[in-house]
């Protein structure tokens, strides 16, 4: 029998183990996954060293879900317009965020109400014709209702004022 010594007899080519080059294969596989996912990080963002562990402050910053608070019945306002009668009629619902506010909501609507119906009167027809008139008196029914329960219970605790319907004749 011939011994083998693992040279290649008659000038051929030497033979490369096999293990060695699945494990080249491998590695240069992985590599290039490595490069992929780092790029695919870099350029979306996520792997940028500026982020950082959330707080404290970073967990508060986190909104509650919304509650809808409506005041029913709808608010009716009449003004007098060149000698003729003019009606506005609006619901209204509030956005807030605290089930406690509800509970005061609740409470103080009668001077919620109170303000909104006096701020709905003093309005101009003809301004609140256009959308621009409309957001200026949500604005003013915001301010006012968080007046009211400023005064009340020491905080604004409405978001918005949503008009869920609003008619003008």
């Amino acid at each position: 029998m011939a011994k083998d010594t693992g040279k290649p007899a008659d000038g051929a080519a030497p033979k490369v183990n096999n293990r060695k080059k699945y494990l080249m294969i491998a590695v240069a596989a992985i590599a290039l996954v490595g490069i992929s996912v780092g790029g695919t990080l870099a350029v979306v963002g996520l792997g940028s060293s500026d982020t950082t562990p959330a707080t404290q402050s970073d967990a508060a910053a986190v909104k509650k879900p919304a509650i809808y608070y409506a005041l029913p019945p709808a608010f009716v306002a009449n003004f007098s317009v060149g000698g003729r009668q003019r009606f506005l009629q609006t619901d209204v619902a509030l956005l807030i965020r605290d089930a406690d506010v509800s509970a005061a909501l609740d409470l103080h609507k009668p001077a919620i109400r109170n303000s909104l119906v006096m701020l709905f009167s003093a309005q101009n027809f003809e301004t609140l014709q256009t959308i621009e008139g409309k957001e200026a008196l949500r604005e003013q029914a915001l301010a006012n209702v968080q007046a009211v329960l400023q005064k009340e219970i020491g905080k604004a605790g409405v978001e918005q004022v949503l008009f869920t319907s609003f008619v003008m004749q």
